[in-house]
């Protein structure tokens, strides 16, 4: 007897109320679709809470004009090599997590946290002190002009001076993570942007019995949201609710298991730190343009992220199927989770695929006045999101090569796909063709499909199923 829409409606019902309360599931034998959507649900709305923060953020920041938000994405393009750090280090705790969590081992999964921890702390030390010294130099540096550095060095110096927070959070999340305990970090995120979201016109315009701080209450909102929501990360990771739990016996340095996630990491940081170093590098492209130029760009792209975020969230369901199956046996398994989660991504990401080319003008009109900053923002709306379908699949197969441990092939199609084709066509196509800001937009829509295209290829070949975390 074939079920009924009404059974299916309540099955997927329960699917996802399991999914955000938390509830235990064994994504190594259990249905494979099912246990795509106990992972994705709660990864797309924490995601989504980092979208509505980036929305809200540069809404406010927008009032102060352009040269604040030219500000925001200078400050932005350096923190993104942050992220390439703290991102590369995360890929090897997911991927190390959940091959133990596989194993049925989850003090080794714990121990691998613990040090995960502890290497966070001292890159976060490492970078948030010349950081902090240097915020003025770093954006004379990055292009901007006086009145930027002026207005936006306050902003810069907080963020790189208390980058601790942002390096925990994606940590910690990546060991709920690859644990199949997507719920906790999606907890952590709403706490920590919700706080962001509240506190951000607050201290920006001075509301109420706040300080009117400018550009710079940007920085101190983010840095007081995620910092309250590592603190909920820890209390998670000291309580019964999580898969891995932080316990005495564990507080200590383990060399072995630390030398395990620099060897695997290493990967994961190359892999991200080519990949939004390209992005520093389109920015120093389009600076020359001026700062609507930068502006329009700017916006541009905290937009497409928003539209990403959730469709990245999607697609992390893949590394913790991949690691997890992986870690019990089961190849063929993890194989099938990564195709119908592509197939997934591309029916979500394609559906906003057709919103971006249809009303681009409205989406950055809803951030900006300027005409100048809106043609560029729109354009870069429209073109780049052309290559869509094929950054969906793109999505799912890095993530899966991570997952499984091995960050170094993508590390190798990144620096094909954006350092040997991207930034010599985004020159050629911005200047020498004399395309402007549009060749750049041009050159990452070329560039994201090419490099899912060498994914594709390069998976199916199946070496990533025998590699050892």
């Amino acid at each position: 007897m074939k079920p009924t829409h009404s059974t299916l409606a309540r099955s997927w019902f329960r699917t996802i109320r399991d999914a955000l309360t938390g509830k235990q599931y064994d994504y190594t034998s259990g249905s494979i679709p099912r246990g795509i959507l106990m992972l994705a649900v709660p990864m797309m709305l924490e995601m989504s809470m980092e979208s509505a923060f980036a929305v809200v953020d540069i809404y406010f920041v927008g009032r102060l004009g352009s040269a604040a938000i030219a500000a925001v994405g200078l400050t932005e393009s350096m923190i993104t090599i942050l992220y390439a750090v703290a991102i590369g280090l995360s890929l090897s705790v997911t991927a190390t997590v959940a091959r133990r969590i596989g194993e049925d081992d989850p003090r080794g999964a714990s121990v691998a946290a613990v040090q995960a921890i502890g290497l966070g702390l001292v890159v976060a030390v490492a970078i948030g002190i010349p950081g902090g010294i240097l915020a003025p130099k770093l954006l004379a540096l990055m292009g901007a002009s006086a009145e930027v550095i002026h207005l936006g060095s306050g902003y810069t110096r907080v963020l790189l001076a208390t980058n601790v927070v942002i390096v925990l959070i994606f940590l910690i999340n990546a060991v709920f993570r690859g644990a199949g305990d997507p719920s906790i970090a999606m907890r952590s995120l709403w706490l920590a942007n919700g706080i962001n979201i509240v506190l951000d016109p607050c201290l920006i315009f001075g509301w109420g019995p706040f300080p009117e701080m400018g550009l710079t209450g940007a920085a101190v909102a983010t840095t007081i949201g995620r910092g309250t929501g590592v603190l909920y990360q820890f209390y998670a990771l000291t309580g019964h609710n999580s898969r891995v739990r932080i316990t005495r016996d564990v507080l200590r340095v383990d060399l072995g298991a630390m030398y395990r996630l620099v060897r695997i990491s290493m990967g994961g940081i190359g892999q991200y730190l080519i990949a939004t170093a390209s992005w520093v590098a389109l920015v120093r492209i389009v600076s020359p343009f001026g700062d609507a130029a930068v502006a329009g760009y700017t916006i541009g792209i905290r937009i497409l992220l928003v539209s990403f975020l959730p469709s990245w969230g999607l697609s992390n369901a893949a590394a913790t199927l991949t690691g997890q199956n992986l870690g019990a046996g089961h190849p063929d398994r993890a194989e099938k989770s990564v195709y119908l989660t592509g197939i997934f991504n591309m029916i979500f990401l394609g559906t906003v695929m057709l919103i971006m080319i249809a009303i681009p003008e409205r989406l950055v009109g809803i951030f900006t006045e300027d005409p100048e900053v809106l043609r560029i923002g729109a354009d870069s709306l429209r073109i780049i999101s052309y290559g869509y379908v094929f950054y969906a699949w793109g999505m799912v197969l890095v993530n899966a090569f991570n997952g499984a441990g091995d960050t170094v092939t993508p590390t190798w199609i990144n620096l094909v796909a954006f350092w040997m084709v991207e930034i010599p066509l985004a020159f050629f196509l911005a200047r020498t063709a004399g395309l402007g800001p549009r060749g750049v937009f041009w050159s990452v829509a070329i560039a994201e499909s090419l490099m899912t295209l060498i994914a594709f290829l390069v998976f199916r070949r199946g070496a990533w199923k025998n590699r050892s975390v």
